[in-house]
């Protein structure tokens, strides 16, 4: 019998997809294994997504699963959720056939419909137990009027719809778009970049082109190679659309087909794309230690999320401001957004940006009407923490290095010398290395505790500083969110510590009259208000009138701009140069 470690040497793997009923949102897989030698085949399929943080159970959307072998129906006992097993004693082959159903528009996920079929490897493909590394093919049968396919994995003698993979990281890795998109490409130094828009949009071909092979140059300098030989841009357009997952050498966006057409769109668009090209540095190569090899029947947890998608948040847009598509301007305009967003989270008080990073798989992916209490998002604080090391290293080094140099030390030391990913303990080794001093009390204050950003302090090193435009505001607030689309005042959210958290205001509660007087058709409900004032707020809740009590305060929103200190020295000058690639 075949050992575990050579079992998969004698297989061979392949796999039929066609699409009978595309318009029912179906694919059926067909999946061929031949060369078996062990008594026992498990069929496994991933319960989550590289670069997405949640268990997602896929195995839900397998539908009348068979198994064949000579011929002859053979026994597949669920063993596990997302687990069949096979008796294959004296058996060399299994054909095993089943049903996808694909009705989830994500990045993540898999969608099928009479125009199209995103393929997102790990919730279509079983693979068998402890062959990871063995290779498949993977043959497309087109449903009617399909054209082409979009995918990063290698033709098979030259046919776009017959694709082969190394091993299942990488199949799980490669995500399949097939049906009739607008494919157009570029190279970046002998690099092949393919663009393929599915769903129509307002987008200009050769600005697209232009900008993102900038967007590439610069991302390849920071680390000095492109580590693929092509690339794919899978972008699904729609009438509202947005995110992103990145891959080995591929991503998928989400964009909005007319937002092309406005420079904001555009640029929204352009980060997108630069943030998940970005990956496929950080994260898909150099990584926290635990993503990869993957576990792929459970959950992987890091606390190190903030640097694998912090500081990609952050590189997103000094990266468009490298390239000149950002002015200054616009691009002090974009940081100050994360700055106000993270400022006026209650959840900061809370979360500290480890173990937003480590609770992902439980708190990042599965918001609900409290979370904005609870927690921060490891993006947003992380790609601040980012900001504050570069401006450090920048200053500390008189210009000489900045936060690339630590990426790119990183890489080589970490993906391309050790062959493997990162500690915690060694990725802020590294960070100490080009910052010039221990990080021990940084790491504790904004990593692994709750202390105020000093924002004044870093940005300074650049000769900025922030003002809190709202600083002598004196609104009432009551401290809640509505619904929105609706003329209905339905609480969504309370924010603690407001007068609405105090006085039990409860999410749900449909505000319905505020001193006996019903509700104004003005947006704000307590316009005519001030702090301290005493008020009544009737609710009505699980069908009752409830009355309460409630005492507003004074608004605690904070809305900061970026503004040029006094008398800027020549060093913050150089800093701010190297810093915003200012010509």
């Amino acid at each position: 019998m075949a050992t575990i470690a050579n079992a998969a040497d004698n297989t061979n793997i392949t796999y039929t997809v066609s699409f009978a009923e595309a318009q029912a949102h179906y694919a059926d897989v067909e999946m061929k294994v031949t060369g078996l030698k062990q008594n026992t085949l498990e069929l496994k399929m991933p319960v989550w997504t590289p670069g997405s943080y949640l268990v997602r159970e896929f195995a839900k959307n397998i539908e009348t699963l068979s198994v064949t072998a000579n011929g002859k129906p053979l026994y597949a006992q669920k063993i596990r959720k997302n687990i069949w097993q096979l008796n294959t004693e004296g058996i060399a082959s299994v054909i095993v056939k089943y049903r996808i159903y694909a009705f989830e528009i994500s990045v993540r996920t898999s969608f099928i419909d009479a125009s199209h079929a995103f393929l997102s490897s790990p919730d279509i493909f079983l693979y068998p137990g402890n062959m990871l590394h063995a290779p498949a093919t993977i043959h497309i049968i087109p449903y009617k009027g399909w054209k082409t396919v979009s995918t990063s994995l290698e033709k098979v003698n030259g046919d776009a719809f017959t694709r082969y993979s190394p091993d299942f990281d990488i199949l799980f890795d490669s995500p399949i778009e097939v049906g009739t998109q607008d494919v157009f490409g570029f190279d970046v130094d002998g690099v092949k970049y393919e663009v393929a828009m599915v769903g129509g949009g307002k987008y200009d071909k050769e600005r697209l082109k232009n900008d993102l092979a900038k967007i590439v140059a610069e991302e390849v300098a920071i680390f000095g190679e492109n580590p693929n030989k092509h690339y794919t841009f899978i972008v699904h357009n729609a009438l509202k659309g947005g995110g992103g997952l990145e891959h080995l050498s591929s991503t998928t966006l989400g964009g909005s087909r007319d937002a092309y057409a406005t420079e904001v769109g555009y640029q929204n668009f352009l980060s997108l794309a630069a943030h998940e090209h970005f990956h496929l540095w950080n994260v898909k190569r150099l990584r926290p230690i635990v993503l990869g090899p993957f576990d792929y029947d459970n959950e992987n947890y890091t606390t190190n999320l903030w640097i694998a998608e912090g500081f990609t948040a952050y590189y997103q847009d000094i990266i468009v401001r490298r390239t000149q598509l950002y002015t200054p301007d616009n691009y002090l305009d974009v940081l100050v957004d994360d700055i106000n967003q993270l400022e006026n989270i209650p959840g900061a008080k809370v979360q500290t940006l480890s173990q937003s990073s480590y609770d992902a798989w439980i708190k990042a992916y599965r918001p609900n009407e409290n979370s904005v209490n609870t927690g921060i998002s490891y993006y947003t604080k992380g790609a601040i923490v980012a900001l504050m090391l570069d401006l450090e290293i920048i200053n500390n080094s008189k210009g000489k290095s900045s936060l690339d140099d630590v990426m790119k030390y990183m890489y080589n030391e970490y993906y391309q010398t050790k062959k493997r990913g990162y500690t915690d303990a060694e990725f802020k080794q590294g960070l100490e290395k080009f910052v010039g001093k221990n990080l021990d009390d940084f790491y504790a204050k904004y990593i692994n505790g709750l202390t105020q950003v000093p924002y004044d302090k870093y940005l300074a090193y650049a000769g900025y500083k922030t003002t809190n435009t709202l600083a002598d505001n004196n609104e009432a607030y009551l401290g809640i969110t509505q619904i929105p689309l609706t003329s209905r005042v339905i609480v969504a959210t309370v924010q603690r510590g407001s007068a609405a958290w105090i006085d039990g205001i409860n999410v749900n509660d449909e505000i319905v009259a505020i001193d006996n007087k019903p509700l104004p058709e003005t947006a704000n409900i307590i316009a005519d208000k001030k702090p301290g004032d005493k008020i009544e707020v009737t609710v009505i809740r699980d069908g009752l009138a409830v009355v309460l009590p409630v005492t507003l305060l004074k608004s605690t929103k904070v809305k900061y701009k970026i503004e040029e200190l006094p008398n800027v020295s020549a060093e913050q000058l150089a800093v701010r140069k190297k810093w915003l690639s200012l010509k």
